[in-house]
């Protein structure tokens, strides 16, 4: 009886060390793993990596990004045609030391709780990836398009700012937001950042219209999601969105005839034409066009004249994205008579991307467009192989009538 005793007690004090000696454990194991990379890091170790979810850049050329234990650098590479500078921002993990060598302007701490935004094509990043209630302020409410967003404009939740070009510094310091995304042109005269990061503020530019295939724009959505430390989101909603791409063009490769289109109209005596390297013309060779102008090496607009677009358009079976003012076959003509020489306005294949235009003139397909070109190229494709997608409704898209 009494061996049992001691045995028991023994049991009992081994068990009673073995859980003190176990709880220790956790306790300096806890110290070393963060809290959560959605808020602020509580116990700093420098050995542990806050970034475990990293995105990579496949279709974007003028984004970039390197990441180390508690911060990333992200590299703007082309913020504008011709730019001869280049942007870098350092993302520290709140609660982390900030790295040594990098100006004040260029830290910015992550994940942010609030943003302003003065495009309205960086909305959509912000209702893919959840996060449309850090929304604070944007450049105009009449232009947006995105529903999360106007519901958050209805309710009072957001301050307008003004435009990239007469932005109101005032105002945004008085929301003070963590960060304020807008875009350059390399002109000091209009371009906000300069004034922006002058002022104190922290200032994202996002340089995806220079990205000359319909993927690389979309692909942007990772540069929104870097502020939010939202890489695995951003991840996976990009995958889905390029898989589906890549899937509709493939059916579009295989068609035997590829009907001839051109895009544009004459404004004020130049026709803007994109280039044969443009992300547009990247877009009707993937829906099975044949575009007039692909054997242009540009990737910007080429300025030419009426003339010359209607000696090599004339008998272009498609005429695609023109004036948002043109209703019909009859506002064309009574724009310039000389649309009526043109097949396409002969035959009636006309097709404006302006079928989700708001109240206001907000068209969305500069807006969502841009995030979902997986929806374009369908939109393309029912428009001149409708057999490839029957099931397919223009959504960007709508024919212009008689």
């Amino acid at each position: 009886m009494k061996l049992v005793k001691t045995t028991h007690s023994k049991s009992i004090k081994f068990l009673c060390q073995f859980f003190l000696l176990a709880t220790l454990i956790i306790a300096c194991h806890s110290t070393t793993i963060p809290t959560s990379t959605n808020g602020c890091i509580q116990n700093y170790n420098p050995n542990q990596d806050y970034f475990p979810n990293k995105i990579k850049i496949t279709y974007a050329t003028g984004l970039a990004v390197k990441y180390h234990n508690n911060y990333k650098i992200i590299t703007i590479k082309n913020p504008w045609q011709n730019a001869k500078t280049q942007f870098q921002y350092v993302l520290v993990q709140c609660g982390t030391p900030t790295p040594k060598g990098f100006n004040q302007a260029q830290v910015i701490t992550v994940p942010i709780n609030s943003i302003v935004s003065l495009s309205t094509t960086h909305l959509p990043h912000l209702a893919k990836l959840g996060v449309v209630d850090k929304l604070v302020g944007i450049s105009n409410s009449k232009q947006v398009s995105t529903l999360d967003v106007v519901e958050r404009i209805k309710a009072g939740k957001i301050t307008q700012v003004g435009n990239n070009s007469n932005v109101d510094i005032e105002r945004l310091l008085e929301l003070n937001p963590d960060l304020v995304t807008t875009f350059g042109t390399g002109n000091s005269q209009t371009d906000s950042y300069a004034k922006l990061t002058e002022a104190g503020l922290k200032v994202g530019v996002n340089a995806e219209y220079m990205e000359d295939t319909p993927l690389g724009r979309s692909e942007w959505l990772k540069f929104t999601a870097l502020f939010f430390n939202q890489e695995a989101k951003a991840e996976k909603i990009f995958n889905e969105i390029a898989n589906k791409y890549e899937q509709i063009a493939q059916k579009a490769q295989s068609v035997k005839n590829r009907p001839s289109v051109f895009v544009g109209f004459n404004f004020k005596g130049t026709w803007f034409m994109p280039g044969g390297k443009s992300y547009v013309a990247k877009y009707l060779a993937d829906a099975g066009g044949n575009y007039l102008w692909s054997n242009d090496q540009s990737t910007g607009s080429l300025p030419l004249s009426f003339e010359v677009v209607l000696e090599r358009a004339a008998n272009a079976d498609y005429w695609l994205n023109f004036s948002q003012s043109w209703q019909s076959l009859k506002d064309l003509v009574a724009e310039d008579n000389r649309y009526a020489d043109f097949k396409a306005a002969k035959t009636g294949n006309l097709y404006n991307n302006n079928a989700r235009v708001n109240e206001s003139g907000g068209n969305d397909y500069w807006e969502g467009g841009i995030s979902n070109p997986d929806i374009v190229l369908s939109d393309l494709i029912k428009i001149m192989h409708p057999e490839i997608l029957p099931n397919h409704q223009l959504f960007y898209y709508h024919k212009i009538f008689k």
